[in-house]
């Protein structure tokens, strides 16, 4: 998961938190329940969860020896297009986070990467690119109304639910294509049709 960004956190944003209630002893715990409004841009091309929607948090804030470890599930709807055949998609998602948001002045400063684990920022923590990442990883690039979606037709664009069984389309080889339009001129164009011979 990236980093915070540096810039100043706003403890009234939904997905930012104070944890100046919890104590800064390892093992100390709090419960963190709230529904949040998504953030924008939560998901992929064809999937993703609709901005503004309810997104529940039902997280466990645990102290430990160098931050804060984050844990639980995040819920919320889904809606986007099946891959396969266009239809809408709407459901429901429940995720679990987990992350280590650490100290300003803990040891992983040197013993980590920047971009391994979160920083808090003082007594705050920004939960968005946690849960962003905890939402978006799960999500498939191609989704599916239903697993067993059989897709449109390829030659009609109709959905292969509203066609019969044994719908088909009769497959011509191109090097027959212009023979067969021949045939399928109006007979009285063709010089071989006696009534057209009468007629000159």
């Amino acid at each position: 998961m990236p980093k915070s960004p540096q810039s100043h956190l706003d403890p009234r944003q939904p997905l930012v938190v104070d944890t100046t209630k919890l104590p800064r002893q390892p093992g100390a715990t709090r419960a963190l329940n709230r529904v949040i409004p998504a953030p924008a841009n939560l998901g992929l091309e064809l999937i993703s969860v609709p901005e503004g929607s309810d997104v529940e948090l039902d997280l466990v804030l645990t102290s430990v020896s160098e931050g804060v470890y984050v844990s639980g599930r995040v819920r919320g709807s889904l809606t986007g297009e099946c891959g396969r055949c266009l239809n809408e998609i709407d459901q429901s998602f429940d995720v679990s986070l987990a992350e280590l948001f650490a100290y300003e002045d803990s040891t992983t400063e040197e013993t980590t990467d920047e971009d391994e684990v979160g920083r808090m920022q003082g007594d705050l923590i920004d939960l968005e690119p946690a849960v962003r990442d905890a939402v978006v990883l799960t999500l498939p690039t191609n989704p599916l109304c239903r697993p067993d979606c059989p897709g449109l037709c390829p030659e009609c664009g109709v959905h292969f639910d509203d066609l019969p069984a044994d719908h088909s389309h009769e497959e011509i080889d191109p090097r027959w294509a212009a023979l067969r339009k021949m045939a399928e001129l109006p007979r009285a164009a063709s010089p071989q049709n006696p009534q057209h011979q009468n007629e000159e």
